[in-house]
């Protein structure tokens, strides 16, 4: 929760109290120099024992409750019929709406078994912006992802409080264009995560709904931060301010046809789900189930994790928990727009995100810009990053490179993990580099995989300017830091 000091600001107060911590060490600045280095410019590839802040993601790096470990503890684990499946299938009911409902082992997961069951080659899926994994499961039986964004959602310095909103318009035209047989369904992120986690009203998902809904087409609700754009919702949306963040999500849900989500999000537990109130879609996706990912009472899952799912997706909906990352992204990004740092506003769930191409201008687009600044972060402060950027877009089918119409550094803040007082040090590094911002220069790839390069690709450094960088680090902080 938010609460106002006696000098007037306010600061984010968590809700809950450390039970068990997980020692972290602070690696100095020639060590994070040759750790980037071996790790090829890619924050994925770093070992964690390098690692001081690690805000690369918020997928499966949150933290448990004690009910979630009680439920570790409590699981019927059985390889079919658990009743701690049926558990989780109450709780999706109780929260989500929903009486159908599948495990798979995480988002991604949901999204082929999804592509195998309705996406044919020559189809076309309108969404309102793309995730990685999502567009390459569009692309490979040979469809293609339509990101039909308002046009405000590009716009990183602005205050219109929901850019993650699909243009209806869009919409509808693309609808003319392709006609109904070549939409495989249209598709709404909450909250857009490569937009800068932004959320999307609910006026405009009600638009979108009715628009696909009036034109026989299926629709699919990624919802694997559901949560935090119910939120978003319920403080800047007129008519949501005293509905609950739990109404908000039921409300959300039972408007689509298919819901899925990753629970490494929301439910902070390694999984993930599909779920409908449409048997015919459940039993055409269940056929499926087995052959990808295990029996339909666990889904790849553990059925300790599905035992923790459980109790999480409960607690999911409680205000005070849906918004514990979101009240410290608002303070981050806050106190980085104050001192002058450019970064997307309005703050919006998932991350602090840095707009890099207006962070190092002088880099050009070829050179990854998004990358460097990623890679700078890291050996100025020991704190992992994502690059949200061109590193992390497929080439075109020629082999040209695609531009990503953002270059983010986005720096994750996992659920009630980390404290202002990390934060404010994540601030101060981010403020000591905009200084120093002249010494980064662009990449170059040195192992570029086909597919999804920016998890396991490697680039190196163009001038040597990592060394560079981390010789004016320690002539202002000393070689220990």
């Amino acid at each position: 929760m938010n609460i106002k000091l006696a000098n007037g600001k306010e600061i984010p107060v968590e809700t809950h109290k450390a039970r068990m911590v997980q020692k972290i060490n602070l690696a100095p600045a020639e060590r994070r120099l040759k750790a980037i280095e071996e790790a090829g410019y890619n924050t994925f590839q770093l070992k964690t024992k390098d690692i001081f802040l690690d805000m690369l993601t918020d997928s499966g790096t949150n933290a448990m409750s004690d009910k979630q470990i009680a439920g570790f503890i409590t699981t019927d684990d059985a390889y079919a019929g658990s009743m701690t499946f049926y558990e989780f299938a109450d709780a999706v009911k109780d929260i989500l709406g929903y009486q159908y409902v599948m495990n798979v082992h995480q988002g991604r997961a949901a999204e082929h078994l999804i592509a195998k069951v309705f996406i044919k080659s020559g189809d076309v899926v309108p969404t309102n912006y793309h995730f990685t994994t999502t567009k390459v499961h569009i692309e490979l039986p040979g469809a293609e992802c339509l990101e039909i964004y308002i046009d405000e959602a590009l716009n990183t310095k602005s205050t219109h409080p929901f850019k993650g909103s699909m243009d209806p318009q869009k919409l509808k035209d693309c609808i003319k264009k392709y006609g109904k047989d070549k939409i495989a369904f249209v598709r709404m992120e909450a909250t857009a995560n490569l937009l800068g986690g932004q959320p999307f009203s609910m006026a405009n998902y009600k638009e979108i709904m009715k628009i696909a809904k009036d034109n026989g087409l299926l629709t699919v609700l990624d919802g694997s931060l559901i949560c935090e754009n119910a939120y978003l919702i319920k403080q800047r949306e007129k008519g949501y301010e005293n509905k609950t963040v739990a109404e908000i999500v039921k409300e959300m849900c039972s408007i689509v046809d298919l819901f899925y989500m990753s629970g490494r999000k929301n439910t902070s537990v390694r999984g993930g789900c599909l779920a409908t109130n449409r048997k015919d879609l459940f039993d055409k996706i269940k056929d499926w189930l087995p052959v990808y990912e295990g029996f339909y009472t666990y889904g790849g899952m553990s059925q300790r994790e599905v035992g923790m799912m459980a109790v999480g997706m409960r607690e999911m909906v409680d205000l005070e928990v849906a918004g514990s990352a979101i009240e410290q992204v608002k303070y981050f990004v806050n106190r980085l727009d104050e001192i002058g740092i450019p970064v997307v506003t309005p703050p919006g769930g998932l991350a602090c995100h840095i707009d890099a191409r207006k962070f190092a201008p002088h880099i050009p687009k070829e050179e990854y810009i998004a990358g460097a600044l990623t890679a700078a972060l890291y050996i100025a402060s020991g704190v992992r990053s994502m690059e949200r950027g061109t590193i992390s877009t497929e080439r075109a089918k020629d082999g040209s490179e695609v531009f990503a119409d953002l270059e983010l550094t986005r720096i994750a803040v996992p659920r009630r993990v980390y404290t202002i007082s990390q934060i404010e040090y994540a601030i101060d590094r981010i403020h000591w580099l905009s200084k120093h911002r002249d010494l980064i220069k662009g990449l170059k790839f040195i192992e570029e995989p086909p597919v999804l390069r920016f998890f396991i690709g490697k680039l190196a450094a163009l001038d040597n300017w990592g060394a560079k960088l981390c010789e004016a680090f320690k002539k202002d902080f000393g070689p220990s830091l």
